[in-house]
């Protein structure tokens, strides 16, 4: 069978058990629609939230940013498994035990004030929404490449089976459509680096070939990749250009910006038990190492071949994954010098290929003349990966209008009725958010998650951690902080991302820290204006200073918190 017929089998499949689960766990009450019920188990929720967490970003794009970044890229791997270890170790028990169903729902309680609880919400769709873009762009690549149809159409094409089971399940639909999201995702990810790890060097295991000789030679797949590199131009492979307070930076703001996404936060809240949740980030973290430690492999893998695939060849002479990939615009090639020959170097001037880098986890098993079977097997990972982080994400969404803003703000005394179906019609309405945002994208799929992360650090990660271990800290100072933060971070990326207000470029960054990196600086500036606020205004009430003393002690609560 041709790819196009296998990509129709695998992902048909894919999306049938998707859509199973969704009208098998169907929610009946807003406990189920927003966190499942409270009661599924650590191994399954550690499951699902790997899913959620390894998004389009993890499994299409961090590759492509390792393979054409080299050692830059390691920044993204750094901070996010980072990230992941600090939010086990210092938020997922705590918030667990205080017991509440969204991150606004915290903060609001926390810190005794609407006002607080109405920034968190603003904060939650900020950093959803354009976390949510780069997943319904990855989704609109998937489907233009694999089902030839164009990005815009693939896009509305996940918009609709993300709104079967998002608004239809709720948390206990997305859950249980997150655990076949990641064992899918995960073969996908891993039988492509298997094959190719043995192709080019002999060893079954990727994580070991990416240190190993090539195949029938003393040479180094790293030292050959090097060598590929300096030939046309291009930076050493294993050598890296980004100012060091940059990649601190970024990696800082990556590390912070896990412990505070919303989305992953409240998969916490799923489990039963206060240790259950200490146990599922524990579970996932394993579920997500098995990826994240086989990225650098495939990056270097992929880069090889497309070098020696493409570099000096003709054009003509190209095989049809090149001319596939052309016809969705995310290769292309320039013939400057009218030679018929692809000249692909670093120079600007004669250049004549541009590749994507959102490309090459998904054209790996093409470029190395994988069996079909497994090109159409990494397609429907990538939508698995894709669709698993937009579901949790826009289910952050719906509880963020309906629960947060209508039942505790607006409504208090709307039925449960009434916000289970103002959390459906809210997740409705954001499908078609995203979907928007994922046909008219800022930018790659990576650089616009990195941004939702920088988001996340500098509005909810001071707020939740001084929260907890801070008893001082009082409502005045958390908003004061939160809107110094989000404000700050928000202007650096009009500023430098989007030139908003006049051109810019890299030079002109403060420090030299780009605004992936800006983050840190952000989260900076939240803390110390929370911190000097709070000194100068009224402590909070006793009740809180309790309640705060309480939620610390995880391990030894005699009773276990009860959803509220």
């Amino acid at each position: 069978m041709n790819v196009q017929t296998w990509t129709y089998l695998i992902v048909g499949i894919t999306f049938l058990i998707y859509i199973g689960i969704a009208i098998w766990s169907r929610a009946g009450s807003t406990k189920e629609f927003y966190v499942a019920g409270g009661g599924v188990s650590p191994f399954a929720n550690g499951m699902a939230t790997a899913a959620d967490w390894m998004s389009a970003a993890s499994f299409i794009s961090m590759a492509g940013l390792i393979s054409f970044m080299g050692y830059d890229g390691g920044v993204y791997l750094m901070g996010w498994t980072g990230g992941y270890v600090l939010l086990a170790l210092l938020l997922a028990p705590y918030l667990r035990k205080f017991g509440k169903f969204t991150v606004p729902d915290f903060i609001g309680d926390r810190y005794y004030s609407q006002t607080a609880r109405t920034v968190a919400i603003f904060a939650a769709l900020i950093v959803s929404f354009t976390y949510v873009a780069g997943q319904m762009r990855g989704v609109g690549v998937v489907f233009s490449r694999f089902l030839e149809v164009d990005i815009n159409t693939g896009v509305i094409i996940g918009m609709a089976l993300v709104f079967i089971y998002a608004v239809l399940g709720g948390m206990k639909g997305i859950t249980y459509t997150q655990v076949a999201q990641y064992c899918i995702l995960i073969f996908a990810f891993m039988v492509p680096a298997i094959f190719i790890s043995i192709q080019l060097t002999g060893n079954p295991i990727p994580q070991l070939g990416f240190g190993d000789t090539l195949a029938n030679s003393d040479t180094y797949l790293l030292d050959k990749l090097d060598q590929l590199s300096v030939d046309l131009g291009f930076s050493t492979y294993t050598e890296g250009q980004k100012s060091m307070i940059d990649v601190f930076c970024i990696t800082a703001a990556l590390m912070l910006g896990t412990a505070g996404l919303p989305h992953v936060i409240v998969r916490f809240f799923t489990v039963p038990k206060v240790k259950d949740a200490r146990s599922s980030a524990g579970y996932a973290l394993a579920f997500i190492a098995i990826l994240y430690t086989t990225a650098p492999a495939i990056s270097a893998f992929a880069r090889v071949n497309l070098i020696e695939t493409v570099s000096e060849k003709r054009y003509d002479a190209m095989p049809e994954w090149f001319n596939k990939w052309e016809t969705t615009g995310l290769i292309a090639f320039n013939d400057k010098n009218n030679d018929g020959k692809i000249q692909y170097v670093s120079d600007v001037a004669t250049n004549e290929l541009q590749i994507d880098r959102d490309i090459i986890v998904l054209a790996n098993p093409e470029i190395a003349n994988l069996p079909n079977w497994v090109i159409a097997l990494v397609a429907a990972g990538a939508l698995a990966a894709a669709l698993s982080t937009a579901a949790g994400l826009l289910l952050v969404i719906s509880a963020s209008v309906s629960h947060d803003l209508l039942k505790k703000q607006l409504m208090p005394n709307i039925s449960e009725k009434g916000e289970l179906i103002a959390a459906r019609t809210a997740a409705a309405c954001a499908v078609v958010v995203a979907g928007y945002f994922g046909i008219n994208p800022p930018g790659f799929v990576a650089a616009v998650v990195a941004l939702a992360f920088g988001l996340a650090a500098a509005s909810f990660f001071p707020a939740i951690i001084l929260g907890i271990f801070y008893k001082r800290m009082n409502k005045e100072g958390a908003i004061s902080g939160m809107i110094a933060g989000l404000g700050s971070m928000i202007f650096y990326i009009l500023r430098f991302k989007f030139n908003t207000f006049g051109d810019t470029t890299p030079e002109d960054w403060w420090f030299g820290i780009s605004p992936e990196g800006f983050g840190t600086i952000a989260m900076i500036i939240n803390v110390i204006v929370s911190v000097v606020v709070a000194q100068f205004t009224a402590t909070p009430p006793e009740e809180v200073t309790d309640m705060v003393e309480e939620i610390r002690y995880p391990k030894g609560a005699s009773k276990e918190v009860v959803m509220h």
